[in-house]
């Protein structure tokens, strides 16, 4: 597994603007989708290319294209659906697949209560969105699913990460190959397990309190 912080200026600036506890939601949700195009820029580097022969005003060239299968954004509901928008308007090609992931707060297993993926991801490079890598217990959970699906890789997005879940994420997916990308590290969890300093719970700061 593999760790790769995004340090840039307009990233750490955007970031900011996030965590405050006034920005409203619509430039919350604003801000969220221009911080997943910077961390997919950074996230789609090594994504599988093809050469395509194309004809321009002036004459005929090779060209790149995303090869096929194409890449398959899955974003965790529902907070990951506020990173949707941005990271298809960096890979407008790629498809959409869906995953509903909670806690059971008896047994404390996550448990997927909704997915709209193939049965079969063979070959698939697979972008999962979730803005907050804090316990890691759905992420984990999230990529051992795609793998049992056969993808050919996972990449992560997430906006912040505690080093809590990223120490597990590193100890249960030591054996898969798996890349998350973050905005910023920050320094622990809390006894409600939210991340410190954090920005507070990014689905109810996206959508407001859904009851």
């Amino acid at each position: 597994m593999r760790v790769e912080l995004v340090e840039h200026p307009l990233v750490a600036h955007k970031l900011t603007v996030l965590r405050k506890a006034k920005t409203p939601s619509m430039i919350f949700r604003q801000l969220t989708e221009e911080l997943v195009m910077l961390l997919a820029y950074e996230a789609t580097r090594d994504v599988a290319m093809e050469p395509v022969e194309i004809e321009t005003p002036v004459s005929v060239t090779t060209g790149m294209r995303l090869a096929k299968p194409t890449p398959l954004v899955v974003p965790i509901l529902r907070a990951g659906l506020g990173m949707l928008e941005g990271m298809v308007r960096m890979a407008p090609t790629a498809e959409v697949g869906f995953l509903g992931m909670a806690r059971n707060e008896e047994t404390l297993d996550i448990v997927t209560y909704a997915e709209r993926l193939p049965a079969d991801l063979t070959g698939r490079h697979v972008f999962i969105l979730d803005p907050m890598l804090a316990t890691g217990g759905t992420l984990a959970e999230a990529v051992r699913f795609l793998y049992e699906r056969n993808a050919r890789r996972v990449t992560c997005i997430c906006l912040l990460g505690a080093p809590e879940g990223i120490d597990r994420l590193e100890r249960e997916l030591s054996e898969v190959d798996v890349t998350i990308y973050l905005a910023a590290i920050d320094e622990k969890l809390n006894d409600q397990s939210y991340i410190v300093p954090g920005l507070g719970d990014a689905g109810d700061r996206l959508y407001g309190l859904a009851e």
